[in-house]
């Protein structure tokens, strides 16, 4: 499994955000191009600002879904979204695009950073647990658009 935080995924992946174009249709799922780069920025923005979206988690949610988010079987297709993490608004593809990239970027910049606030669904994670369920979240969706 790749993790965002190394360098040639971490260059693989903005480069596929950068090719992304607006008016690409998905292969699967309900969003559109622009929706789908703000969606990428909710898991960042939990591992770069801390912010838990009021997500709530429970035994069962960490005992069967944890290790899901970081090995190396692909998310399956149209999985539930939770609540926050849906975008259903209208947004502006250039400036969500900026964002992500930024986002991403500043995910890389905290790769050698030991501790971590607990996922406010999955609790303790490492540092390459962190990077590994980001580059699986952003290549799952960029895939879902073709890049």
């Amino acid at each position: 499994m790749q993790s965002l935080f190394d360098q040639k995924a971490y260059n693989e992946i903005q480069q596929r955000v950068a090719d992304l174009k607006q008016e690409t249709t998905p292969l699967w799922g309900k969003m559109n191009a622009g929706q789908m780069l703000k969606h990428c920025q909710r898991p960042l923005e939990i591992a770069v600002y801390d912010k838990d979206f009021g997500l709530k988690s429970n035994f069962l949610i960490r005992a069967f879904f944890k290790k899901s988010m970081y090995n190396d079987r692909p998310f399956m297709k149209n999985m539930p979204t939770p609540k926050a993490f849906k975008i259903t608004e209208t947004v502006d593809f250039k400036h969500e695009r900026d964002n992500l990239l930024k986002l991403i970027d500043a995910f890389y910049n905290l790769r050698d950073k030991e501790d971590w606030v607990p996922h406010p669904v999955f609790g303790k994670l490492t540092t390459e647990q962190w990077g590994k369920m980001q580059y699986k979240h952003l290549n799952h969706h960029l895939n879902q658009f073709k890049v």
